[in-house]
């Protein structure tokens, strides 16, 4: 049995005004479940609003997009969307809700009216999964930025998403607190959850299997990783990032395949040998 996508946009057009060009101008994008796409592009590309449309936040003006299977168009789908599609946004103090930890990440299942042992069920799944279980009980204001980027993740994964749209997530933190989300987002996705991950820091996109660019609301390029460290991120303006100097270092060495793509998991395999 053919699998359903998770996203299927076909064709999207959207603008904030009429006078302006379209944020999204004819976009086409399918993701199919367990994949990690990486939506790459400058500030005004249209990456943000194509996280709203699939998260049923914006419906297209023209053109249709079908997440989890439902057409975001019909409002009667929006609820379901929402819930099955988990939005973790740019400053993790917009969902940060409760002021002890444990609180926040049951907020959500609490709202869906679920029992008090599946809610604690849940709680200790998600926080367990972004290595916040010994930070249960402290006050949510005293983590720090990436410990609260991951408390906010934490409270997506508590609603038991199918797939996970990360809107700029990494872009308030420092390295080493985005080292650990991109991590903890790597092993979320070899347990099979599915990742939509807007960006423009090229070097956030590593983990990744599969990168869009965006350009003018419209895609640019859709393809592997090592299709576009092949010379393609050159022709998009972007920089080469050290990972991909590490890589280039690892392979005249012998100690990775040079036809592989240059992923951060490989990488550490490597060094680790």
């Amino acid at each position: 049995m053919d699998q359903v996508p998770i996203f299927d946009v076909k064709g999207a057009v959207y603008s904030y005004n009429e006078t302006g060009p379209p944020a999204l101008d004819g976009v086409d994008l399918t993701v199919m479940p367990g994949e990690w796409v990486a939506v790459l592009g400058a500030n005004g590309s249209g990456k943000s609003t194509l996280a709203k449309v699939c998260n049923a936040l914006l419906v297209p003006a023209q053109g249709a997009c079908f997440s989890l299977g439902l057409d975001t168009s019909d409002p009667g789908n929006a609820g379901a969307v929402r819930q099955g599609v988990a939005l973790v946004f740019q400053n993790p103090d917009d969902q940060i809700v409760a002021s002890v930890v444990e609180e926040d990440v049951a907020f959500g299942p609490e709202n869906l009216g679920l029992p008090s042992g599946e809610i604690e069920r849940r709680v200790d799944r998600a926080l367990e999964l972004v290595s916040l279980t010994d930070l249960r009980k402290r006050g949510s204001y005293s983590l720090s930025g990436g410990q609260k980027q991951r408390l906010a993740l934490a409270g997506a994964l508590a609603l038991e998403p199918k797939a996970l749209v990360l809107d700029e997530s990494t872009s308030m933190l420092d390295p080493d607190g985005r080292r650990s989300f991109l991590g903890c987002l790597g092993e979320l996705n070899r347990l099979g959850m599915t990742i939509l991950q807007i960006t423009h820091a090229v070097e956030d996109i590593m983990f990744s299997g599969r990168i869009v660019v965006l350009g003018a609301g419209r895609v640019l390029w859709d393809g592997r990783q090592h299709g576009f460290w092949d010379g393609k991120y050159r022709e998009f303006g972007f920089s080469e990032p050290p990972e991909l100097a590490l890589y280039r270092e690892l392979a005249s060495r012998g100690l990775i395949d040079p036809l592989t793509a240059p992923r951060v998991d490989d990488m550490l395999e490597a060094l680790c040998l």
